[in-house]
């Protein structure tokens, strides 16, 4: 590393050496050559080093703050050092690209009005730095969460239960920070739309609200961090926090962690660094060897896309769904029927991450929309359910045993939130679960399936994106529906692709 501020502590120099990397891979986006993106890498770093210095945030010494962690901090350092060059007459040597955003609108939102600035960075900064570090480590560096762990100081065995609990609270800080922007009447209609879109993971987008989302910026970026499903979570993050370049960046970033995890190192090297003194040799043969394996993967490869090798076609639709833009609203739910009326709108399916989710209230402008008014304690215990009789036609797969689990999460005066789990001990690449009801109750939206109702039979048809089902493995999907008010009975007559559950 070139000459950078002297460490306080051993705490602060292992910051350093985890974030100089970061730091200098976006500098070399923001700049013409290797000097300059150098020169600009040293002096933001010694810029955010200074502010996270004074605002007492990370490891180095001072009160908890809610700040960016160190990271997206010295990112947003590389950003503003570039606009110093760019107005102090040394921006021949920045990107023309970057040089154009930094004298356009899009680039004074980020110093503006805070109000105006970007929900994923309002977000960001509202969370507890710890949470936010987690947050970013793992959705945008894209570490290995046994590294992020590590780092962090956190339990390997919860981070990943925690890291779910800190995206549905980013979720709920985007969605307070909307609700909070000056918008113009037509978002503010949308609002409460958009909000029970984004919950469910599949949901399908109203055509008007698709128009809207084309149309507008705004709303476009609530609604990517927003949708915590999908793969769009970390392209908002980049995009929203860092600005120019967020999505190259991004990508950088997985191809570095790719590389690393590639070279078959554990993650407690991963972590500890590079070796000490002495080692110079054995890690310049390594490295011959590891040119040498990738030339070998190379050819591997080249040879499984032929014709008789596999299509590949599941990578490069994962690929994709990780590139997703920001302004992408990326809809891919059923939805039949409309809620019940009358009540706040309902949560999509449960998560661990809920109880980090404010209740809903009347006032749309004031706070998160889309929870149910009943509380979790009253829900009944879910229903281990074995089903016979009559169902719908079979799929495209031979019947197969099945165990259901029907949980009634959530219900209120004239309406119900439910959600199914079926363990299949046999591999489907498709299947169709079919119940009935006692008690009149109609469904009016699925997630993760669409539904077909046929007087008390109800129908439940796959998804693309989740038909195929491993041998004792198992499928949720959840949805809203509709009761009289007298009596909510759980359903029966269970069938997986027409045969009987058991």
């Amino acid at each position: 590393m070139p000459d950078l501020p002297t460490p306080q502590d051993a705490a602060e120099a292992a910051l350093f050496t985890e974030s100089w990397d970061a730091v200098l891979s976006y500098a070399d986006l923001c700049t013409s050559g290797a000097a300059s993106a150098t020169e600009l890498a040293s002096e933001a770093f010694a810029l955010g080093i200074q502010e996270a210095r004074s605002a007492g945030s990370g490891p180095m010494r001072g009160p908890a703050r809610r700040v960016l962690p160190v990271i997206p901090l010295l990112l947003t350092a590389v950003r503003t050092t570039a606009a110093a060059w760019e107005f102090a007459g040394r921006g021949h040597r920045l990107d023309p690209d970057l040089r154009l955003w930094l004298n356009s609108e899009k680039a004074a939102r980020y110093h503006g009005m805070p109000l105006q600035r970007p929900i994923a960075l309002r977000g960001l900064r509202d969370l507890q730095e710890a949470d936010a570090a987690l947050l970013w480590l793992a959705e945008v560096e894209a570490l290995p969460l046994p590294v992020v762990a590590r780092r962090l100081g956190l339990d390997p065995a919860v981070v990943s239960s925690e890291l779910a609990q800190v995206r549905a609270l980013f979720r709920d800080r985007c969605h307070r920070n909307h609700l909070d922007t000056p918008m113009a009447a037509e978002c503010r209609s949308y609002a409460r739309l958009l909000d029970a879109v984004t919950r469910s993971p599949a949901a399908d987008t109203p055509e008007d609200l698709s128009r809207h989302l084309a149309t507008c910026v705004q709303c476009a970026e609530a609604a990517a961090c927003l949708r915590l499903a999908g793969g769009g979570l970390p392209a908002a993050l980049a995009g929203g926090v860092i600005g120019w370049g967020g999505l190259a960046y991004l990508e950088r970033r997985r191809r570095a962690s790719e590389v690393r995890l590639g070279a078959g190192r554990p993650v407690a090297e991963l972590e500890a660094g590079e070796p000490k003194e002495g080692a110079s040799k054995a890690r310049l043969v390594r490295n011959s060897l590891l040119a040498a394996a990738v030339l070998l993967s190379l050819v591997a490869l080249g040879v499984s896309m032929m014709p008789m090798g596999g299509s590949g076609h599941d990578n490069t639709a994962s690929d994709d769904a990780d590139r997703q833009p920001v302004s992408d609203p990326a809809p891919t739910m059923s939805s039949v029927g409309t809620r019940p009326s009358g009540t706040a709108s309902p949560s999509t399916r449960p998560t661990a991450s809920d109880t980090a989710t404010d209740p809903g209230d009347k006032n749309p402008d004031t706070e998160p929309q889309g929870t149910a008014s009943a509380t979790a304690g009253n829900s009944p215990a879910p229903t281990k359910s074995s089903g016979s009789g009559s169902g719908s036609g079979p799929g495209t797969t031979a019947p197969a045993s099945c165990d259901v689990t029907y949980d009634l999460v959530n219900q209120w005066p004239d309406g119900f939130q439910a959600s199914i789990t079926v363990t299949t001990t046999k591999a489907l690449d498709t299947w169709r679960l079919a119940w009935s009801y006692r008690d009149g109750q109609q469904v009016t939206q699925m997630w993760d399936a669409s539904v077909a109702q046929d007087g008390s039979r109800v129908t439940a048809t796959a998804a693309d994106y989740n038909k195929n089902v491993a041998a004792d493995g198992s499928f949720t999907f959840g949805f809203l529906g509709t009761w009289d008010n007298s009596k909510n009975s759980a359903p029966y007559g269970f069938t997986l692709n027409g045969a009987a559950c058991k």
